[in-house]
């Protein structure tokens, strides 16, 4: 769709304007195609990204990989809590296999000579809204979740992540299986602050 500079393109701001992610435990069968993901993963890659870095990366999880992950996760719970209850290691099995498909987005921020870390990561942040974005456009649920594996170094080799990575994200994908409720979002006049007038 091409619009004139300066256009307002009222069917993209309503989907922004109510734009929602789906808690995790509604997100269900089906989840995107091969063709839908990549078509999705070349959207969340459209990001504001200083010096063409792509200072991250995608980890797609899909069919028997989720579970193997969960397997691991129990593992490092069980060496934690060697009397931890069934339902927790339950729980933990089933971390990547609640919603049909989960992409890991991974930050590969590093020093560099001109662009700040800081500036990277704010880039993968941006790539992992984009993908959840991205997933709703095409229809599905989605949410970001960031939960215990992703700042524990332990969980890391099961999930693919390498050696000065971190992980930005989990997005989970499926189809909704309610329409997702609205939450309480912030006034402008608490987040905004004017200088200057317009």
């Amino acid at each position: 769709m091409r619009f004139a500079l300066n256009e307002k393109n009222d069917a993209v701001v309503e989907f922004l304007r109510t734009r929602r992610s789906t808690p995790v435990l509604q997100l269900g069968e089906p989840g995107p195609s091969r063709a839908e993901l990549e078509e999705i993963l070349t959207i969340a890659a459209r990001v504001p990204d200083h010096g063409k870095l792509a200072p991250w990366r995608f980890i797609v999880y899909a069919g028997k990989a989720r579970a193997e992950v969960g397997e691991a996760l129990a593992e490092i719970t069980l060496a934690d809590d060697a009397d931890a209850s069934p339902e927790r290691l339950k729980l933990e099995r089933e971390r990547l296999t609640r919603a049909p498909l989960v992409v890991g987005v991974i930050s590969r921020a590093a020093l560099h000579p001109k662009i700040p870390e800081w500036e990277q990561i704010m880039s993968a942040g941006a790539a992992c809204y984009n993908l959840v974005a991205a997933a709703n456009a095409f229809g599905y649920g989605a949410t970001w979740l960031s939960e215990w594996y992703a700042f524990d170094e332990r969980a890391f080799s099961a999930l693919g992540v390498t050696a000065g990575e971190r992980v930005v994200g989990f997005v989970h994908i499926g189809t909704r299986g309610e329409p997702p409720f609205e939450r309480v979002r912030p006034e402008l006049a608490d987040v905004v602050t004017w200088r200057g007038e317009i």
